[in-house]
């Protein structure tokens, strides 16, 4: 028997044989190697620019925490029909229903909150950030392929014939006999070509600080409105308005009129590599 015909099974361990087993699932394992990656990669940058070596992880003690649990209301707002009939399930986030959009909201919040305290520019840190944000979430998207979830409608014929998708990866988008679309796959991939852009342009263009981010922000929902399109598992705000493309389209205005502000009107002089605060 080919192995690679196989689903994969989501949970990666799993401790007993009752009902109350302990299970620990590739979704969790992913989103742990993505921060931890996120981190590495962060926390050397970030000692480069000078930046004092217990910064990133005092941040991180109230940003992914407080990412989490934003994650979750956001999730929860846009499906209150169900959950204002079963208050109880708010909080059992080990079920799922989380939302990225959720997270990085929270991040964003503690951030600006976190650097004010501490006396640190908000956008050195958000550049500085940025990349390992994109590692994370490039990561993170595989636990959806181990799920069997996020993914797009069914594929014609033709897709399958003539795609240049591994077997594999179809193979795991097959659900009771039809495939689907591996959207999580076409999010990650974007997010690749992202950061392959912004290690490129910090080092040949002359950035101005929070620049970075801005574009991380705009490529990030460009990607995102194109891709949620195709999902079936979206979160609606009213009718057929989906809430990540309703989100995208802020971020995308938001991020161009924040980063055309800060060259054109307040023409800000710092530039990424600059090393003061």
């Amino acid at each position: 028997m080919n192995l690679f015909l196989l689903a994969i099974n989501p949970v990666a361990i799993r401790i007993g044989t009752s009902d109350t087993a302990l299970e620990v699932r590739w979704y969790g394992i992913l989103i742990a190697l993505g921060i931890v990656l996120g981190f590495i990669i962060v926390q050397r940058e970030m000692l480069r620019r000078g930046m004092h070596p217990d910064f990133l992880t005092d941040m991180l003690i109230w940003a992914i925490p407080i990412s989490i649990i934003s994650a979750r209301i956001y999730y929860v707002i846009f499906t209150w029909d169900y959950y204002r009939d079963h208050p109880g399930q708010i909080i059992q986030i080990w079920n799922g229903g989380i939302a990225i959009h959720g997270a990085l909201i929270g991040a964003v919040i503690t951030a600006i909150i976190f650097t004010r305290k501490r006396g640190v520019s908000f956008w050195k840190v958000a550049d500085i950030t940025a990349p390992g944000l994109l590692i994370g979430q490039i990561i993170g998207r595989w636990g959806n392929f181990m799920n069997q979830e996020a993914h797009g409608g069914p594929v014609s014929d033709a897709f399958k014939e003539n795609t240049i998708i591994p077997d594999w990866i179809m193979n795991q988008m097959t659900i009771e006999g039809v495939t689907y679309h591996p959207t999580f796959l076409y999010e990650s991939m974007w997010n690749v070509v992202g950061l392959i852009l912004i290690l490129v342009i910090r080092r040949v263009l002359k950035m101005k600080r929070g620049e970075i981010f801005l574009f991380y922000v705009i490529w990030y929902s460009i990607g995102r409105f194109f891709i949620e399109g195709m999902r079936t598992d979206s979160l609606y705000v009213i009718g057929s308005l989906r809430a990540a493309q309703m989100v995208s389209v802020a971020g995308v205005i938001i991020g161009i009129a924040i980063l055309l502000y800060r060259r054109f009107v307040m023409k800000v002089n710092e530039n990424y590599e600059d090393k003061q605060k």
